[in-house]
């Protein structure tokens, strides 16, 4: 039976697992909630949190990214905020905790395979600016566009209120460290189309002058 569910997962190679997927590749169990544990301590399976689960190292096959856990774990949300910034190159730093945005209560998880955040958004401002990333055939995950992250991140910052161009360029390009020529190719158009949904919208308004005065 164990060959006959390692033969089984193969078809969700790079996926996360629920438990109900798990539950049904297991059915010949008589325990099978016992078999998913036992598993688990055997290292063919990770268990992300409960109910959630990703192929482990004694498998040898290709886990999910951490992306797609995030899509995954909580939601409805997309990975954003500093880890978004960093995946499209706009800032420096490699980022340790992947951060994400949710219409539902903000909340963090630490797992066994990294810390996951995520920031509370309203709606409809939450559902601008989404792209599907693909980062292999099998893995597509929701993120924020380069300039969803940049306009998450100085929403959700407290104490950020951008009220001239100086300040704003200062906080991009010293505090951010965001590089001028990745500011200049930032689609502005894009975020003035969701200034009357945004919080923060004054900020976002001295935002969109910044850019254009880059």
């Amino acid at each position: 039976m164990q060959m006959k569910f390692q033969e089984a997962i193969v078809t969700y190679t790079e996926q996360p697992l629920n438990k109900q997927i798990l539950l049904d590749m297991l059915k010949e169990y008589k325990r099978p909630h016992d078999k998913i544990d036992e598993l688990v301590k055997q290292q063919m399976l990770i268990q992300v949190k409960r109910g959630l689960y990703i192929t482990g190292p004694k498998l040898n096959l290709t886990a999910p990214k951490p992306f797609l856990v995030a899509n995954h774990l909580y939601g409805p949300s997309y990975v954003s905020l500093d880890t978004a910034l960093s995946h499209w190159g706009l800032i420096p730093e490699r980022v340790y905790e992947f951060s994400s945005v949710t219409t539902n209560t903000s909340k963090i998880f630490k797992t066994t395979i990294g810390r996951f955040s995520y920031t509370y958004m309203t709606l409809p401002y939450y559902s601008f600016g989404i792209k599907q990333v693909i980062l292999t055939k099998r893995q597509t995950v929701l993120m924020a566009s380069p300039e969803k992250a940049l306009c998450d991140k100085i929403i959700t910052t407290s104490g950020i209120l951008l009220r001239s161009i100086k300040q704003s360029s200062a906080l991009l390009m010293e505090d951010f460290r965001i590089d001028q020529q990745m500011l200049r190719n930032l689609d502005v158009n894009a975020i003035i189309s969701w200034l009357k949904d945004a919080p923060k919208e004054n900020s976002l308004v001295m935002l969109v002058k910044t850019l254009k005065n880059v």
